[in-house]
């Protein structure tokens, strides 16, 4: 199960700092990573997002300036993010996370670059923006 090998750190701390929506992990190696819950969020690792195969990823438009509500703990390998705009589902394991923290930069610029592509938004649509693009 992911997360459980006896190499792979496990945190020794996670902190939520909700005013500047950052989760603080740092782990039994001692790395610390930062990370911006927006990150978080267009990274779910939940089918909603992931898909159920490669190439079925669904582009997360909106989320900048969304938090989390609640960190639950998974058995002794995980945690699942409570997200203010309601997303819950997704299993976050040790491994995956601390391969988040690892990758972090890369996977960022390759979301922005995906947004670009696609010419949305991290910015949530105000409702008279859809009001006007539904017309």
């Amino acid at each position: 199960m992911a997360g459980l090998t006896k190499d792979t750190p496990y945190p020794a701390e996670i902190k939520l700092h909700q005013k500047s929506r950052v989760l603080d992990i740092t782990f039994s190696d001692g790395k610390t990573f930062q990370f911006p819950c927006e990150f978080l969020r267009v990274y779910s690792p939940s089918a909603e997002v992931r898909g159920h195969g490669p190439g079925q990823e669904i582009l997360q438009t909106g989320k900048k300036t969304v938090n989390i509500s609640k960190i639950e703990p998974v058995g002794h390998y995980a945690i699942q993010l409570n997200f203010t705009d309601g997303h819950n589902t997704g299993i976050y394991s040790w491994d995956l996370l601390y391969d988040y923290g690892l990758n972090q930069d890369k996977m960022w610029q390759r979301y922005l670059q995906r947004m670009e592509e696609a010419g949305a938004s991290r910015e949530q649509a105000t409702a008279s923006e859809v009001t006007h693009s539904c017309k």
